[in-house]
C-alpha cells in the first residue's frame, strides 16, 4: 500500500489513462479525486472506486478555467485535510490537420487545454504540496519527444509539458517537491476507438498501431497507472525531472 492515506488529483480523471490512474492509485491506498467535466462519466469513476472498497469523490471541472481549477484543488484540500499527489492528466488529441488546416484559435485553443492546464494544476496546488513535500506529474505523450504529422497544435502542447516539468523540477527540487512527465506511446484508450471507428476497417486500425510497438500491442490504461504511481511513491524518492516513456519500444522502429 505505497501510497497509503495520500490524497491525489486526476484531471481527466474519469475515462481513459486517467481513469487507469485513479483505479491504480486507489488499490494503493490513495484518497483518490476524480476531476472531469462529464459529471455522469465522473460519479460513474467514482462509484466503481467506492464499491471496490476504496475512498474517492469527483468534483466536476473544467480545466480550462482558472477559476475551476483553483477551487478544485480548494475544495480537495478542506475534504480530505492535505494534498500530496497533483496529476495532470487532461488533454485531448485533435483530429489530423497540418498547419495550413490548424487556425491560429485552435492551435491556442489546444494549448490552453493541454499545456496551459497543467500549469494552473501545478501554480494552485503547489502551496498544498508544499506542507506534504509531494509529487507532481504531467501527462505528456512521447509525440512530444519525436514528433507526429499533422498534429502541429497537440505536438506544441505535448512538447510544452516536459518542458513545463524541467522547469519546475529544477525550480522545486530545494523544496523536497519532485515533477515527472509520463510520455505514453499508444494506449488503448475510449480516444483511441473513436478514432478508429472513424477508418474504414476499425479493427484493421487498432492492428496498425498495435504493430507500432515492437511488444506487439497497445498498452493498457492500468498500466500508466502503474507507472505514475510509482513516481508518486517513495520507490520514486530520487527521480525528477525526467520523461518516462512506457512506451513498448516504440521509438526503436517507429519509421516502420
Amino acid at each position: 500500500m505505497k501510497l497509503q492515506d495520500q490524497v491525489a488529483i486526476i484531471t481527466g480523471g474519469s475515462k481513459g489513462i486517467g481513469l487507469g490512474c485513479a483505479r491504480v492509485f486507489a488499490k494503493y491506498g490513495c484518497k483518490v479525486v476524480v476531476a472531469s467535466r462529464g459529471e455522469e462519466a465522473g460519479r460513474q469513476a467514482v462509484e466503481e472506486l467506492e464499491a471496490a472498497g476504496h475512498t474517492a469523490a469527483f468534483i466536476a471541472t473544467d480545466v480550462m478555467d482558472q477559476g475551476g481549477m483553483k477551487s478544485l484543488i480548494d475544495e480537495t484540500v478542506a475534504r480530505f485535510g492535505r494534498l500530496d499527489c497533483m496529476l495532470n492528466n487532461a488533454g485531448w488529441h485533435p483530429p489530423a490537420m497540418t498547419i495550413d488546416q490548424t487556425s491560429v484559435e485552435e492551435y491556442e485553443r489546444i494549448l490552453r487545454l493541454n499545456l496551459v492546464s497543467q500549469f494552473m494544476g501545478c501554480k494552485f496546488a503547489l502551496p498544498h504540496l508544499r506542507k506534504t513535500r509531494g509529487s507532481i506529474i504531467n501527462m505528456s505523450s512521447e509525440v512530444g519527444i519525436i514528433g507526429q504529422a499533422a498534429a502541429p497544435s497537440y505536438v506544441s502542447s505535448k512538447a510544452g509539458i516536459i518542458g513545463l516539468t524541467k522547469a519546475l523540477a529544477l525550480d522545486l527540487a530545494p523544496e523536497g517537491i519532485r515533477v515527472n512527465a509520463v510520455c505514453p506511446a499508444g494506449v488503448m484508450t475510449p480516444l483511441m476507438k473513436e478514432w478508429a471507428d472513424t477508418q474504414y476497417d476499425p479493427a484493421a486500425a487498432l492492428k496498425m498501431v498495435d504493430s507500432w510497438h515492437p511488444l506487439g500491442r497497445m498498452a493498457t490504461i492500468e498500466e500508466m497507472g502503474e507507472v505514475c504511481a510509482f513516481l508518486a511513491s517513495e520507490e520514486a524518492s530520487f527521480i525528477t525531472g525526467q520523461a518516462i516513456c512506457p512506451d513498448g519500444g516504440a521509438p526503436l522502429g517507429y519509421r516502420r
